[in-house]
């Protein structure tokens, strides 16, 4: 089971009272386990302002993107893609963190700072990696914080057409348990992209009420660290 870390001695604020209008809702505070956790717990994700020696940015958006467990668009090509790879689950999470920080990605924002406490997380059981193998080799997947039945994704990346749609489809497989109607799979801001995937947005009001059911809800089996066997997940 995922270790709790010691407890964070900030305070991110009422998200009641947060600017309606306004997705930066905190600035400041650190990386620490128990800080991140506390933050996802409320609804906020940090980033980076990507100035070096600027405090840690801290987001909760107006306008949440989540991906309803019962609503993920998978076409036939996609379907059909999906045959050819292995999905693993956290097998090889610090390579997929690197890959999705490769710095020639644009819009890149995973700093070291950023990197390292991730795989802090990674290795107290919170954060994990859904990837996508062909023939031995890591082309695509994602990552992200697991806390009871939030999924909060971070990045995704691919080396091969449909590799991480692939390991998105293939999370929501894993999250699709007995408890599905009361998960949240966060993706934190909607794109074109994921969009034709079928993520949503909510309102922050509504994204915060689902939220406070999710975090009581079960960690799915799959992302228990309780000696499952890793590999061999079919996505066909």
């Amino acid at each position: 089971m995922p270790v709790e870390p010691a407890p964070t001695p900030w305070s991110f604020g009422d998200p009641a009272r947060f600017d309606a209008r306004d997705d930066l809702v905190g600035v400041g505070a650190d990386l620490a386990p128990g800080t991140l956790l506390a933050a996802y717990r409320q609804g906020l994700f940090p980033m980076p302002s990507g100035q070096r020696g600027d405090p840690m940015y801290w987001f909760c958006p107006v306008h949440r993107g989540v991906l309803p467990l019962d609503g993920v668009h998978v076409s036939r090509s996609l379907r059909r893609s999906m045959r050819s790879f292995e999905v693993r689950v956290d097998t090889a999470f610090e390579e997929v963190l690197d890959a999705c920080a490769d710095p020639r990605r644009p819009s890149g924002w995973i700093d070291g700072e950023i990197r390292e406490a991730y795989l802090r997380l990674h290795d107290l059981g919170w954060a994990h990696s859904v990837e996508t193998w062909r023939e031995g080799r890591l082309v695509g997947g994602l990552y992200g914080v697991a806390s009871g039945g939030l999924f909060a994704g971070e990045s995704m990346f691919h080396r091969e057409t449909d590799a991480s749609k692939a390991a998105l489809v293939a999370l929501v497989d894993l999250l699709d348990d007995e408890h599905a109607a009361d998960r949240l799979l966060d993706v934190q801001w909607s794109t074109p992209h994921l969009a034709s995937l079928g993520v949503i947005e909510i309102g922050r009001e509504e994204y915060l009420r689902r939220l406070a059911r999710a975090v009581t809800t079960p960690l799915p089996a799959a992302l228990d660290d309780s000696g499952l066997d890793r590999q061999g997940m079919e996505t066909g």
